[in-house]
């Protein structure tokens, strides 16, 4: 007599979007996910060019929303219309890689296609990998984007998904090239604008302040985006440590704006007591090193002390590696980044041949 044989359970998985004018990307988000999920949603929130018959023409279910000033409203909305055990939630300017691409590309595909035999138990995070401009600037953030059916966000603008239960890590990297110049002035002020009046609801919530300071910054307004990222760093209170997980990119770019409105003893304090919690961070000393330079030029009697600690910082970065899954983490900033520094540090000193060490790894892979 033989066995019965044991079916694995067989769980949904649909793509759920929200979209308005996505026409230049659309297409290529959703081919991205062919045989990967049962069915593609996009909720349209007001598009006036191609974009709903992009998506019907790639066998999208399209509905429509009235916008109201409100993301989760509208994610709420596009969630209710499907019934699946998991969503996977990418915007108009996001797409997964391929899985002819790469062997990466291909882990992530096969990860995503495992959620179909695994119970919706848990939140997935995937890392969203954003191009910053032509020459290859680029940051990751772990963002939950693997939702269990049932889940719906809260929150004006950068809206969350509630939950409290367990968290996981899934190895699926997704592109997104929405901060590439173009395309932030193509959305001009409307996150600001949210933004403000979501901290008008809740003037005490550190992270709508660090969001709002993000805004700010890529659009260069660094005086204003500086005022931000003070009152998040405030509200979280000096005994935060690495909690919550943003903070290390809230850290950073606080730095980093505070080097750009020339505020270099400011950014010099705020690092000192920090720099315990970020041993590993390539970031880190990245901008530590940046900062301590632009102190260094503005103040050349104190260069003899400075130069060894820029020199250090950088050197550092390489000894960490670019491996880093921190909050924030730039790409080469553990690797060619770094090299290319060090190669304009020595080169500035005259010390061709320690320049030289370092050439060969200052080219961009």
């Amino acid at each position: 007599m033989s066995t019965p044989q044991t079916v694995a359970p067989s769980y949904r998985l649909a793509l759920v979007m929200i979209v308005k004018n996505e026409a230049r990307g659309l297409a290529r988000c959703l081919q991205s996910v062919q045989g990967v999920v049962d069915e593609c949603i996009v909720l349209d929130t007001g598009s006036t060019d191609d974009t709903m018959a992009i998506a019907q023409a790639h066998g999208a279910r399209v509905a429509h929303f009235g916008w109201v000033d409100d993301f989760s409203a509208a994610r709420n909305a596009a969630l209710a219309l499907s019934t699946a055990d998991w969503h996977l939630v990418l915007d108009g300017d996001e797409w997964l890689p391929s899985a002819e691409e790469s062997p990466a590309g291909r882990q992530a595909i096969e990860s995503l296609r495992q959620l179909k035999e695994q119970a919706p138990t848990f939140l997935g995070l995937l890392e969203v990998h954003s191009a910053f401009d032509a020459q290859g600037q680029s940051a990751s953030s772990w963002l939950p984007r693997v939702l269990p059916g049932p889940v719906r966000y809260s929150g004006r603008v950068h809206e969350q998904p509630e939950w409290q239960g367990a968290r996981q890590r899934l190895p699926v990297r997704v592109h997104h090239d929405g901060y590439l110049p173009a395309q932030r002035v193509s959305k001009g002020t409307r996150n600001q604008q949210l933004l403000e009046r979501a901290l008008q609801e809740q003037p005490t919530d550190a992270y709508l302040h660090y969001q709002l300071g993000k805004d700010l910054e890529v659009r260069d307004q660094f005086e204003p985006a500086l005022q931000a990222y003070r009152q998040a760093l405030q509200l979280l209170g000096p005994k935060a440590g690495r909690s919550p997980a943003w903070r290390h990119d809230l850290l950073l770019r606080t730095l980093f704006v505070l080097q750009a409105c020339g505020h270099t003893d400011e950014a010099i304090a705020l690092a000192e007591p920090e720099m315990a919690h970020w041993t590993d961070s390539p970031d880190f000393y990245f901008v530590l090193g940046d900062v301590l330079l632009t102190r260094a030029l503005a103040h050349p009697e104190t260069a003899n002390d400075l130069l060894p600690m820029i020199e250090s910082c950088w050197q550092q970065c390489l000894a960490l590696g670019d491996g880093s899954s921190l909050e924030g983490h730039v790409h080469g900033r553990g690797s060619h980044l770094a090299a290319h520094n060090l190669v304009v540090f020595y080169e500035s000193l005259g010390m061709q041949q320690q320049a030289d060490t370092y050439r060969a790894r200052a080219k961009a892979p």
